[in-house]
C-alpha cells in the first residue's frame, strides 16, 4: 500500500488484527527483510512494515534523510490508520528512526526493540568512513554495496546462509544511490538517545548479536545495566532475522506479547 507524503509516495505493508506492530528495517534493507517473521506476528497482531525514505518502493525526499525526517514518515502512515500506540521493532538503522520516533512522540510508543542497533551516536571514525563510503557511492556503488554487505553476517553465516545472504544484496543493490547517500548523511548527524530510551516509559528491548561486527553489544549491555532496558544476546551477527531466526521470532512474540 501507499500514502502520499510531501509530493512523493511511502511504500508500506499491512498484515494481520489486533494490537499494532511497526516494523522498521535497516540500512539499504526494504520491508521484504521482515517476510519470514510477520506470518508469526501477524497470526494475533496487526504487523505494518514501512519502507524507509530512499529505500525500497519508498521515494527519496532530499539527499539528505535525517532520523528524524524517517520518523516524521513512519508517523504519517500511523496517522493514516489512526494508530494511537504500537510495538516498534527497527533493525539497525530502523532502531535509529525508532529512537527519533520516540523522542519526538514517546505517547506513540507501548515498546520498542533494537534489533542489531544501538542508541549511541556515530563516532568521528564511523562518521569518516560514511563520508569516504558516499564519495565511493557515486563512481562505484555495486562494489561499495558489496564490500559493505560482507561485515553484515558472521563470516560461517554467509556460507550457511547463502541464498539468504545472496538475496539480502541484491535487494540492497536495487537501492538508489540518493537513497544510499541520504541515509549515509542523515545517520552521521543523529545524536546519542540514551536518556531517550532509558526514560521512555515502555517497554524496551535490545537484541545483540555476539559476531556483530557492527554494534558493541559489550559496550550496550555496560552501559544499560541498572536500567530497565532488557537486552537478549544471540550467537551469530548483525542479521539475526535470518542467522538466528526461530530464537528471534519467539523472542519478539514474548516482547509484543507483554
Amino acid at each position: 500500500m501507499n500514502i502520499d507524503y510531501k509530493n512523493s509516495k511511502i511504500y508500506y505493508s499491512i498484515e494481520g488484527k489486533g494490537d499494532p506492530i511497526i516494523l522498521l528495517h535497516g540500512f539499504l534493507e526494504t520491508v521484504a527483510m521482515w517476510n519470514d517473521i510477520t506470518p508469526e506476528l501477524s497470526k494475533t497482531h496487526q504487523v505494518i512494515g514501512i519502507d524507509l525514505l530512499g529505500h525500497g518502493q519508498t521515494d527519496c525526499l532530499g539527499y539528505i534523510h535525517t532520523m528524524e525526517d524517517m520518523a516524521e514518515a513512519v508517523i504519517a502512515v500511523l496517522k493514516h490508520h489512526n494508530i494511537k500506540n504500537a510495538n516498534f521493532i527497527g533493525h539497525s538503522m530502523g532502531g535509529y528512526v525508532a529512537l527519533a520516533l520516540a523522542e519526538k512522540q514517546p505517547e506513540l510508543v507501548k515498546g520498542l526493540c533494537l534489533m542489531n542497533s544501538t542508541f549511541e551516536a556515530d563516532d568521528d571514525e564511523k562518521k569518516l568512513l560514511r563520508t569516504r563510503a558516499n564519495a565511493m557511492a557515486k563512481t562505484n556503488f555495486q562494489n561499495l554495496v558489496r564490500m559493505s554487505f560482507v561485515n553484515l553476517f558472521a563470516p560461517e553465516s554467509k556460507l550457511k546462509f547463502k541464498n539468504k545472504f545472496n538475496n539480502a544484496l541484491q535487494i540492497a543493490l536495487q537501492t538508489p544511490v540518493q537513497g544510499y547517500i541520504a541515509a549515509s548523511e542523515g545517520m552521521k548527524l543523529r545524536p546519542n538517545r540514551f536518556e531517550v530510551l532509558k526514560n521512555l516509559k515502555a517497554n524496551k528491548l535490545i537484541i545483540i548479536g555476539k559476531k556483530d561486527g557492527l554494534i558493541d553489544g559489550e559496550q550496550l549491555i555496560n552501559k544499560i545495566t541498572g536500567t530497565d532496558i532488557e537486552y537478549i544476546e544471540f550467537s551469530e551477527g548483525h542479521m539475526s532475522h535470518i542467522e538466528n531466526k526461530s530464537e528471534l521470532t519467539y523472542n519478539l512474540i514474548h516482547f509484543v506479547e507483554k
